[in-house]
């Protein structure tokens, strides 16, 4: 991909934005469509805080020609061109992302490129928001993730150790004004397990406050969907963790569309959100959440209710 043409100096005003501009930077070449929506998010983010000054008009005007650059370069990639499956390619990419800072916190591997993990999750739900209102469970995702990413930043800052998993939520904590935690590089492997901590066996299960983790997707993108094993682990493989499966409604199974229900394009536009989701969840093995949009799917093109 073509180099883009540089940003001049981010003003002030700017500033709650800037970490979703350097995400758009490490992903130029690991993920384009990640990096167009980062910038799509910070200059409608931008535009809202401040377009009439010289300095934020000249930035805003810049960032422009990036994404114009950016949208030429991508072409008809769907991600791109149809909204539902970008926000799904954006939604897994987090969780994924999500889903390694938190099986590396659980199993007590503390270290700056899990914290810079769940920081970059939060980041990605945050631009999710391009798309509109985020689900109650990104909600939770983007909330849990910020939270761990100051709390295990502060702990190793301080020379304490952490508590693994959810240990609670301090609802005062703010990554957003911490540079630090922002501030290493994503891995490109996942770090080898110490075989004194790393004991897979009893590793709790991934969840937190009504959020379902799906087993089988431990690591962020361009890495091994599970992390390696050093000498002295028992096991040479994790097991696969059996998952919960929603109770399906069983009148969903007789359903037949009554003939005076008339959906409307965006009924069909959601009906085709949910499918698209539950074929993404499917690619990560989450049995789960593909259940439950299929049939968020079939309830609303069947009644004309969700």
């Amino acid at each position: 991909m073509a180099a883009l043409a540089p940003l001049p100096p981010l003003p002030p005003q700017f500033k709650s934005i800037q970490h979703h501009l350097r995400t758009a930077q490490e992903h130029d070449k690991r993920d384009p469509v990640v990096a167009y929506y980062c910038r799509l998010y910070a200059m409608q983010t931008g535009m809202k805080i401040d377009s009439k000054t010289p300095d934020c008009r000249k930035f805003l005007s810049k960032l422009m020609d990036q994404l114009e650059a950016l949208k030429k370069q991508l072409g008809d990639n769907e991600a791109i061109t149809q909204e539902i499956v970008g926000c799904a390619h954006l939604e897994n990419y987090a969780l994924k992302m999500f889903l390694y800072a938190d099986n590396e916190d659980r199993a007590g591997r503390f270290h700056k490129n899990m914290i810079k993990s769940f920081y970059t999750a939060s980041l990605l739900i945050d631009v999710i928001t391009v798309f509109g209102e985020l689900t109650d469970e990104n909600v939770k995702h983007r909330k849990y993730a910020r939270w761990k990413a100051t709390y295990i930043h502060n702990c190793l800052k301080n020379g304490e150790t952490p508590q693994a998993g959810p240990v609670g939520i301090e609802e005062d904590n703010d990554v957003e004004e911490n540079e630090d935690a922002g501030a290493t590089s994503l891995p490109t492997q996942p770090p080898q397990p110490s075989s004194s901590t790393y004991d897979p066996g009893s590793m709790p299960s991934s969840s937190f406050t009504g959020i379902q983790i799906p087993p089988g997707a431990h690591a962020p993108a361009n890495t091994p969907a599970e992390v390696p094993h050093s000498t002295g682990v028992a096991s040479n493989t994790i097991q696969p963790t059996p998952q919960t499966i929603p109770a399906i409604d069983p009148a969903l199974f007789s359903t037949v569309s009554q003939g005076d229900i008339r959906l409307t394009p965006e009924d069909f536009a959601r009906a085709q959100k949910y499918c698209k989701y539950a074929g993404s969840a499917l690619q990560y093995e989450d049995v789960s959440t593909a259940v439950q949009n299929l049939q968020k799917a079939l309830k609303l093109l069947t009644t004309g209710r969700e």
